[in-house]
């Protein structure tokens, strides 16, 4: 069942959104010379790797020219991209994994190998699920975006994050219910229209 709402949803997102979907491409694409999209391997379920897709909100080229874990203030953001990230939009790609079966819509944020490669064993457990286009502790604030100004963003949420985060995804998962799924993703639009009203 969680996979038939997880096709259909996607399918209807990503035809309602086709329109903004184009909009943004083009306007990534004007903002900053080069591919509007940007795939990073994630670990999914079982730890497989998979390309998880997104909106290039930083310049071409990026990786090769900081960390993995990106900050706020990290000066390789674009100008568009600081908006995309604040709204979320930059996320919105991620239908297609969830089309495709990689991802599903409410469940753990998907972690890149280097940082899953630090997990305890209990915190593995995290992997027993599908990672989520959105998910609790995205929304409690457990993400990259918190980290301070003058901190090493990789060491800062490895230390201060990573566990947060994985603690409060297994919560969430001894618990989970289909109308705490449905109450995740109300609240993430709740979320992300508050996040678009401060960014005008």
């Amino acid at each position: 069942m969680r996979r038939l709402i997880d096709i259909l949803v996607a399918t209807v997102a990503l035809a309602l959104l086709s329109p903004l979907l184009i909009v943004v491409a083009t306007a990534v694409a004007i903002d900053s010379p080069g591919n509007p999209f940007y795939a990073s391997w994630r670990c999914g379920l079982a730890g497989r790797s998979f390309r998880m897709w997104k909106f290039r909100s930083m310049v071409p080229n990026a990786y090769r020219k900081g960390p993995v874990i990106t900050a706020r203030h990290d000066p390789r953001i674009t100008n568009l991209g600081r908006i995309l990230r604040v709204t979320k939009i930059d996320e919105l790609p991620q239908f297609v994994n969830v089309f495709l079966g990689d991802m599903t819509l409410v469940g753990p944020r998907p972690e890149a190998p280097g940082i899953v490669a630090l997990y305890t064993a209990a915190q593995r457990r995290v992997l027993d699920v599908k990672p989520g286009l959105t998910g609790r502790g995205q929304l409690a604030g457990e993400e990259s975006e918190t980290i301070p100004q003058d901190a090493e963003p990789e060491h800062y949420y490895v230390t201060q994050l990573m566990h947060k985060k994985v603690h409060s995804d297994l919560q969430y998962l001894e618990t989970r219910t289909p109308w705490s799924d449905a109450r995740v993703v109300l609240d993430t639009v709740g979320f992300v229209f508050r996040a678009w009203s401060r960014s005008k």
